[in-house]
């Protein structure tokens, strides 16, 4: 065995064995329970960054350990490879997008392999490929023929910087998700996934997926909305119809003093037509329709309206109400109107102040009044009502479900549920994307592609104008068809589908990838659904969880698949966040960049930043390619692990990366100059033992438990790493002094390598290999503890006195409370704490900590 640890050399040589032997190709069925860990799949943007290896690692942990466990693994490992990105990098560098992304491909593989993961590469495709989406177009079909899947004229978020729609998901804080631009609203024609007839069952089944994050369910809830209230009629003045709108507050239905419309309402222009309002409130239409749907709804944004001429009568007192048009109100939620009452929704009040309109309190406290020209906010607490005829003095909270009863009597209005999900819009004008599988004709209108002509393939020979990548309304050989009905000239439909529809479906491709006879191949997909861990970011708590969660219903209703969710388990892993550093003469710096605190371009003082999530616009990034090189694969590896619990933010220091570095330096040294005798000598096997001996196999198998404790309840590596780092320095202060002494060594040694094989591969297998073992160390069963190796003759209690240490005792394992109080009270420092206080109470924790509570 080398002396020296040659991370390259060795990493390689078993990175090769296991691409040559093709160590991790898996298949169904067997003796063993399957086991289905995956990591979202990436954006083949170019490069890994940390964010991918901290991700990776945590998955290939899990899939490594569970293998040991006596699983049968699948990991897979894919490419999510549609999407504007490509587009923009064409649009940069002068190059296809498909061309691009292929290349990009073939290079983030070859790093992902260095890394060592447990990769099943078989099963590997990419989003592009038209073997993948050949599917996608076919349950589309599927779709339209279950009429799950609709086309229509609708308000959308427009990127003007990207030329395409983006769902209501990808609009932060006003702008675009991708590209950072300002987002605006605009009508077009788009095709729609009806997500909404899910969302009962969406919601219902949150309360019984005990393997998700709290916060991510949460999130998806509050994202379904479901409210339940009163949809009530409000019959326009002096001409025929009603606006109808939804509440969930009945009870201030007597305080209504005008109705606000939302800009993008269909009734505001027919309500304006041929008017002398016309004119400014279309003006004011449009003015709105340029801002942000997220931030017209924000607490301090300025509310704003305009009055149509219009008015409705409140069908509960007869009045006349103004209708206006007012720029908070959102055509998304209800039904696009809302019913004003300024006295008790803080909103309205604004907007009823500003535009001098009635306010009329119909809420009071039940020990006091209010004055609605005295006000100065809105009261939105629990109270009695008033001015509100029979239901006067009724506390609020009653009144309505009596005051929508008595909508319902009248025929005035009626209970319902109303959700915030919309429909899914899945169009995008863009190249690099799925074709939607329809064709437009003039005599016969919207005609699918038959399904014999899939897949609907994007044309990748496409020449593109400097600077431009076309969409697909542009390229005439593609839209330009016959009708499959008549025959005659037609139209294929330009859109391409919306990049969550891939990623909406891939886990299930998995199972099967080289099934080319359907979507998906029953049995198979049967058997490894649904994933038992999947392993990703926050940010895809509502977009892509919500979109997976909707097409694994769909798939199990079309009888495609049988599986009700697709996710059992769930970890959202934190961020990888870096120091920020900035010049004031070249702006953000790389961390190559700074040099005894001076920027290496000007000389200038170089200034610490926030530590912030690494990102390429700050340029606080670490290279993974040069992180493996200096250091190794699984120096990375035990880094990403060790720093932070997978839920929280890792963040960066090189301090911690060398630690990690000489961590394994050290287990190798451990070997290495002990390897004269410890490649002669087998393991303990039993007997008894005592002093030294009986500390480390008692260390050793303390260790075991530890780790299995923190990998199986928590994945929580970094206190397994730590259990195993003090395992280490045990060996290390251990010295063997006769044949016994050396076995327990030699048994510590390999349940260290076994325990830290899921965790840095290439390294723990060398190791083993050196050791004489013949299996390979992956094929190893993972250790149990020995019970009577854990086995102490006393055990350490810590004792408190008002809450502070002031004694560690030794007593029997089996010692009961009153014991271990009296051997307290004997000891020394803690009776001079306790003289002449008297005792409230004692709390034991059984086996740790005796807390003596005084007066």
């Amino acid at each position: 065995m080398d002396p020296k640890y040659l991370h390259n050399e060795i990493e390689l040589k078993w990175q090769q064995r296991w691409n040559e032997e093709e160590t991790f190709a898996v298949s169904e069925g067997g003796d063993k329970p399957k086991y289905y860990v995956l990591e979202m799949f990436p954006y083949p943007s170019g490069k890994i960054h940390m964010g991918h290896v901290r991700n990776y690692t945590i998955g290939d942990v899990v899939a490594r350990y569970k293998h040991m466990r006596g699983f049968n693994v699948l990991h897979p490992m894919g490419w999510d490879a549609f999407g504007m990105p490509a587009e923009n990098a064409a649009i940069e560098r002068g190059v296809h997008p498909a061309k691009w992304t292929r290349e990009n491909i073939a290079y983030m593989r070859k790093q992902l392999k260095r890394m060592g993961f447990s990769y099943d590469w078989s099963r590997e495709f990419a989003t592009c490929d038209p073997s993948y989406y050949r599917w996608e177009q076919w349950l589309f079909l599927k779709m339209l023929e279950e009429g799950l899947v609709y086309r229509k004229k609708t308000t959308v978020n427009w990127c003007n910087d990207c030329a395409t729609v983006l769902a209501n998901e990808q609009v932060e804080a006003g702008l675009c998700w991708r590209c950072g631009e300002a987002v605006r609203q605009k009508d077009l024609w788009g095709w729609f996934f009806r997500i909404t007839d899910y969302a009962d069952e969406l919601l219902e089944a949150t309360e019984k997926m005990e393997g998700w994050p709290q916060n991510v369910l949460t999130s998806q809830q509050n994202w379904i909305g479901k409210s339940y209230g009163s949809s009530i009629n409000f019959p326009f003045e002096g001409r025929d119809g009603a606006i109808e709108v939804f509440t969930t507050r009945p009870d201030t239905l007597y305080g209504v003093t005008f109705m606000s419309l939302a800009p993008e309402n269909p009734l505001v222009a027919e309500l304006v037509e041929g008017t002398e309002h016309e004119e400014a409130v279309m003006e004011f239409v449009e003015k709105v329709r340029q801002e942000d749907n997220i931030r017209r709804t924000a607490d301090d944004y300025e509310k704003e309206g305009i009055f149509t001429g219009a008015y409705v009568t409140n069908p509960l007192t007869g009045e006349k109400a103004p209708i206006y048009v007012a720029n908070f109100v959102l055509m998304e939620y209800g039904t696009g109107a809302v019913m004003a009452v300024p006295a008790h929704d803080q909103r309205d009040f604004e907007f009823a102040e500003k535009y001098n309109l009635p306010i009329r309190v119909v809420i009071k406290p039940e020990d006091s009044d209010l004055d609605a020209t005295t006000m100065t906010e809105a009261y939105v607490e629990p109270g009695v009502l008033v001015n509100s005829a029979q239901f006067d003095g009724m506390p609020n909270k009653d009144a309505i479900d009596a005051i929508t009863d008595y909508l319902d009597e009248q025929d005035l209005g009626k209970k319902t549920v109303n959700y915030r999900l919309r429909d899914w819009g899945i169009s995008r004008q863009r190249y690099w994307g799925a074709p939607i599988p329809v064709i437009h004709c003039g005599a016969c209108g919207t005609v699918p592609v038959p399904e014999d002509q899939l897949p609907v393939e994007l044309p990748e020979d496409v020449e593109f104008p400097e600077g431009r990548v076309l969409p697909l309304a542009d390229i005439p050989s593609f839209y330009k068809t016959k009708c499959p009905k008549c025959g005659l000239a037609a139209k294929r439909e330009t859109d391409t589908m919306d990049t969550f529809v891939e990623s909406s479906w891939y886990f299930a491709r998995f199972s099967c990838s080289d099934f080319d006879k359907g979507m998906l191949d029953r049995p198979r997909v049967d058997y490894w659904l649904p994933v038992d861990q999947y392993i990703g970011g926050i940010e895809h708590a509502v977009l892509h969880l919500l979109y997976s969660r909707f097409y694994t219903k769909v798939l199990r209703d079309l009888d495609v698949a049988g599986m009700d969710e697709p996710f059992t388990n769930v970890l959202t892993q934190g961020m990888v966040c870096k120091e920020t550093m900035k010049c004031v003469e070249d702006g953000w710096l790389f961390p190559e960049e700074v040099a005894e605190g001076k920027c290496t371009k000007c000389g200038k003082t170089a200034t610490a930043g926030r530590t912030e999530k690494m990102s390429k616009s700050k340029k606080n990034v670490i290279d993974p390619e040069e992180l493996i090189q200096n250091y190794g694969a699984d120096t990375a590896r035990l880094f990403s692990l060790f720093a932070a619990p997978p839920e929280k933010d890792l963040e960066w220091n090189e301090e911690g990366v060398e630690g990690s570095y000489r961590f394994l330096k050290r287990v190798w040294r451990i070997l290495s100059s002990n390897m004269e005798w410890l490649a002669d000598t087998q393991p303990f096997s039993g007997g008894e033992l005592d002093g030294k001996a009986r500390d480390l196999r008692r260390k050793a198998h303390e260790t075991v438990k530890r780790v299995t404790d923190d990998i199986e309840a928590r994945f929580h590596f970094n206190t397994a790493i730590a259990a195993s780092m003090e395992l280490v320095n045990e060996l290390s202060s251990f010295e063997p002094t006769d044949e016994t002494g050396k076995a327990v060594y030699r048994e510590a040694v390999e349940l260290l390598l076994t325990l830290l094989a899921p965790m840095v591969p290439h390294a723990a297998e060398e190791m083993w290999e050196a050791l004489g073992c013949r299996s390979r160390l992956r094929d190893v069963s993972w250790p149990t503890a020995d019970e009577k190796a854990l086995a102490r003759d006393s055990i350490t209690i810590v004792v408190q006195v008002r809450g502070k240490v002031r004694g560690r005792i030794e007593v029997a394992p089996d010692a009961d409370k009153d014991a271990v109080e009296r051997i307290a009270r004997a000891d020394e420092n803690v009776a001079r704490h306790l003289e002449g206080l008297e005792t409230v109470k004692v709390i034991y924790v059984p086996g740790r900590l005796l807390n003596i509570v005084v007066k």
